[in-house]
Order: structure tokens, then sequence, then C-alpha cells
């Protein structure tokens, strides 16, 4: 279910633009489990302020998140409260018309620009696509993790291994 906060018709932003702040707790949170098992956070609570602009038929989509998700070590596997904060700027064009099934090669420039279609802008996947970029590629409760010993599954950082 589309969150209705988060869909802004593009008529409705004016000249001065239009900013929104973000409180997404573990509801907003919990859609995700079902459509991708593969992220590995348990809870969340994110804040933040999103504001568009447009430009012409563009649309400036600047954003500033800040919060914490709750991460499983990947070296312990135990769950760990993790801040994040990060700020974002995407230049949102038009979708061009009709492809012509050729293949074309993309410029530079072609890459840093996401596209819209239709009369109302989603933001709900553009916010979910900053959480994601703000998460760590390897999760570590702290730097100096032991992890588990892979003998007898003993979480070195709380208890001393048995093994020989």
């Amino acid at each position: 279910m589309k969150d209705k906060f988060l869909q802004i018709a593009i008529k409705a932003i004016p000249e001065k633009g239009l900013e929104r702040s973000l409180d997404l707790g573990p509801e907003w949170f919990s859609r995700w489990r079902g459509e991708d098992p593969g992220l590995e956070f348990s809870t969340a609570r994110i804040k933040g302020t999103v504001r568009l602009e447009k430009h012409g038929r563009d649309i400036l989509v600047r954003g500033t998140l800040t919060g914490q998700l709750q991460l499983s070590c990947s070296r312990c596997l135990e769950n760990y409260e993790a801040p994040v904060a990060g700020d974002f700027d995407l230049l949102l064009a038009p979708a061009p018309g009709r492809v012509s099934g050729e293949a074309e090669e993309l410029s530079a420039a072609d890459l840093d620009v996401d596209y819209y279609s239709g009369d109302v802008l989603d933001l709900e996947p553009i916010i979910r696509e900053q959480i994601i970029l703000l998460m760590p590629l390897k999760p570590l409760c702290t730097e100096e993790c032991q992890g588990i010993c892979p003998r007898c599954g003993a979480v070195l950082n709380l208890e001393a291994c048995t093994c020989k």
C-alpha cells in the first residue's frame, strides 16, 4: 500500500518549491520485508525532509535523512543500532517518448538523470533508494568485532572459544 503523503501531484508544486517532513517508523519499513527479504535490518526510524523544486519541466529533489537502523553484524550476527545520516540531490526529467528498441549509447550526463512519468511524483522509491544507499555494505557492530568461531559457534566478543 502506497503512502499518499509521498504521492505529489506535479501541478501542486508551487514556484517557490514544496517541502515535506518525513518521520518513517517501523510500520513504514515493515512493507519492505515482503518485497525484498535481502534487506538486512530489523527495525528503523528515519526522519528528514524532502524539498521539490521545478526547473522548467525538470524537478530537483533535495533531501536530508537521519536516524537509526537496527542491523545484524556481518561477523557475530548480533543486532546493533547503527546511526545513519545523509543528504541527496536528484534531478528528475520527464521520461523520454517511445524508445526505438535499437541499442543506444548513454553519455555520462545521461547517467546522472532520473526520469518521472505521469502527473504524480512518487517519492517512496526515491526515499527507499536513498535509505538503502545509507546502509553499510558490511555492517559491523564494532571494528574490533571478533565474530563467531567456525568450529564451536561461540560468539568471540562474549565468550572464549573452547576449541583446540
